[in-house]
């Protein structure tokens, strides 16, 4: 790679220094955003976690005192007031969610049942990215509800890891002018093993720049990738001990959670993280107890078991919301399975959650109180979000990061001071 101040000055003013480091560095290298001004967010750090394939809220979160409503529409598949755990004498966890339990006693762990969408679409793509938009039947916005957020947050934070999603894309949540972070692995961060063109690279940047004492933005630019550098380079997912004993699943969504509480841990300046758990579109064989909903139920639980034992010591400052483009319909179907509905459960977890208790207003699962079929909503999922911005991140521009809706606050999460 040849390099030289010319080609540095075309990039950083071409990109007004915000993501230079996409055209000026080779492409093995991981893509890195930098801002001018460094002002650390006074809020929580936000894991929001996807479930991609519309989770069957209904079996995760059971309202068993609807006895012959719910049983009597699922003869096959439902989860039996034996099975589950009690939390309030009408709902109950499904047994793989047993872990949260204890969460939820302690009260750092919320539900929000009947909750989604008010847009009415059954497609899993348009029903995405309503929800990533924050904008129900609305497309044309073209950005995402977390980068709104980033766009009007009162402060800036010049960290690369400001915003984080984890996986091979960013999800459209995060879109907005502030460049998020795709990160697949950490193990991404270590170039590859081309540490020969790394050392190249750094002595090209300390030749051209006062990398030490930095004269101009340029050279505080420099200054910050090799920061930034040495920071990865001792970052290693592979080498990392959890905390209190801590056991994430050995999967893509285990890795992912622990892959966020590494850097939490590493204070590397994160705001905002996504990462997704796919494979919830059980139509046929749902396997509520011993097949593909149980293992994806039994993997969100002890992910966020596991992260929330792991960084124990940090949780009064994080915040994590799990959602779903939408949830399944009351009756089960032909083929052991659910097929796409309407209402859903979210969970909200952390030390700002007012947990230990199920937010709901329930329609019922009567004919007459079901929309089409399915379970109606009653909560906007937006009141679930807008309440954690503005009461934990400590952003009040909630007409911005979700127009044309009026919110209404559930009581969910303890605010928080601005510091």
């Amino acid at each position: 790679m040849q390099l030289n101040r010319r080609s540095f000055l075309k990039s950083a003013g071409a990109l007004g220094i915000v993501g230079a480091s996409k055209s000026l560095f080779p492409g093995w290298m991981p893509n890195l955003a930098f801002a001018s001004e460094l002002n650390k967010a006074p809020g929580d750090v936000l894991v929001n976690i996807f479930l991609r394939g519309g989770m069957d809220g209904l079996s995760a979160v059971v309202p068993y005192f609807e006895a012959g409503l719910y049983y009597d529409k699922r003869p096959n598949i439902a989860v039996t007031e034996q099975q589950l755990t009690d939390l309030d004498g009408h709902f109950g966890l499904h047994p793989a969610m047993q872990a949260l339990k204890e969460l939820y006693d302690e009260g750092s762990f919320a539900i929000i049942h009947a909750t989604g969408s008010p847009d009415d679409s059954r497609s899993h793509f348009d029903a995405m990215q309503y929800m990533e938009y924050g904008t129900p039947g609305e497309k044309s916005i073209g950005t995402g509800w977390l980068g709104r957020h980033l766009k009007t947050a009162a402060w800036q934070n010049s960290s690369p890891f400001r915003a984080v999603g984890m996986g091979a894309m960013v999800a459209q949540s995060l879109r907005g002018p502030v460049t998020p972070l795709a990160l697949k692995s950490i193990a991404d961060f270590h170039f590859k093993g081309r540490e020969s063109e790394l050392a190249h690279l750094q002595r090209s940047l300390a030749g051209l720049y006062h990398t030490d004492a930095p004269l101009d933005p340029l050279g505080e630019q420099a200054k910050l990738v090799f920061e930034t550098v040495e920071l990865l380079q001792d970052l290693s997912a592979n080498s990392y001990e959890p905390s209190g004993g801590a056991s994430y699943p050995e999967t893509d969504f285990g890795m992912g959670l622990k892959q966020i509480a590494q850097l939490i841990k590493a204070d590397v300046g994160l705001e905002l993280a996504s990462v997704d758990l796919g494979g919830w579109d059980t139509h046929e064989g749902q396997g509520t107890l011993d097949g593909e909903f149980n293992t994806l139920l039994s993997e969100l639980s002890q992910g966020l078991y596991a992260f929330y034992t792991d960084l124990s010591d940090y949780m009064q400052n994080i915040s994590v919301v799990t959602m779903s483009e939408f949830g399944r319909r009351v009756e089960e179907n032909g083929s052991n399975g659910t097929d796409h509905g309407h209402g859903n459960v979210m969970f909200v977890m952390g030390g700002g959650v007012k947990g230990g208790q199920v937010f709901c207003d329930w329609p019922g699962l009567g004919q007459d109180a079901l929309d089409d079929g399915d379970l109606a909503i009653t909560t906007d999922y937006r009141d679930v979000l807008a309440e954690i911005v503005q009461g934990r991140l400590l952003n009040p521009a909630i007409a911005d990061i979700f127009p044309k809706h009026n919110v209404k606050p559930l009581g969910l999460i303890k605010p928080r001071a601005f510091l």
